[in-house]
């Protein structure tokens, strides 16, 4: 099967930075969308980003918009969160997520079969 495992997370200031990594294994990742989408315990899933296969459309979330960067590293087989300026409310669970038959990213998180287990950012302000 197809797994996922986040990487990265953990104590961050508030006006520093922090990448997260997803890595991912049995399969390429190159060949579908990667999505990272956040969450508070016992709320729905919120949509981050997302990097699209072919010619690397990104879609991003409006909180987030202008401070997180994704990227992805086809030779690592790894992907990427920026977070650039995080704050308070960015203090949540990142999961990251992709789809064998999804190219293309789309918002929903209904449309993503495969997740990682999530890893933790904490922000000191």
């Amino acid at each position: 099967q197809v797994q996922l495992v986040e990487s990265g997370g953990g104590l961050v200031q508030t006006g520093g930075s922090l990448r997260l990594s997803c890595e991912a294994s049995r399969f390429s990742l190159g060949g579908h969308a990667i999505a990272w989408f956040r969450q508070v315990p016992g709320e729905e899933r919120e949509g981050g980003a997302c990097l699209s296969r072919d010619g690397g459309t990104t879609l991003y979330g409006e909180s987030v918009k202008g401070r997180f960067v994704i990227s992805a590293d086809n030779a690592k087989n790894t992907a990427y969160l920026q977070m650039n300026g995080p704050k308070p409310e960015d203090a949540v669970l990142y999961y990251c997520a992709t789809d064998l038959y999804l190219q293309s990213c789309v918002a929903s998180n209904l449309h993503y079969g495969t997740w990682g287990r999530g890893t933790r950012v904490t922000v000191s302000s």
